[in-house]
């Protein structure tokens, strides 16, 4: 399978996203063109921004993306190296 790059920044519906996006979409997604024409794909722990690893949530460290406390039962990451003092993370699959 061949994976296409995002095209970040790009335009959907006259907004300029800098990341993936949930809009209009239960997981997260890009577009492959910069203005948005209809090409797209779901976004990976890989897309922008990026995973932290290894990042700390609650008392353990995690080297790849987990499943722990995600109410979807969805993998997940941290954007910071700690999850419990920034709470900034990322979905890390539609899986």
């Amino acid at each position: 399978i061949i994976m296409h790059e995002c095209a970040i920044p790009f335009i959907y519906g006259d907004v300029v996203y800098h990341s993936c996006t949930t809009v209009r979409s239960d997981f997260d997604w890009c577009s492959l063109d910069h203005d948005f024409r209809g090409r797209w794909r779901y976004c990976t722990a890989t897309d922008p921004p990026k995973c932290t690893f290894p990042f700390t949530f609650k008392q353990r460290t995690f080297e790849q993306c987990t499943k722990e406390d995600y109410v979807l039962n969805r993998s997940w990451c941290s954007l910071t190296s700690n999850y419990n003092t920034d709470r900034k993370w990322k979905q890390c699959s539609p899986l």
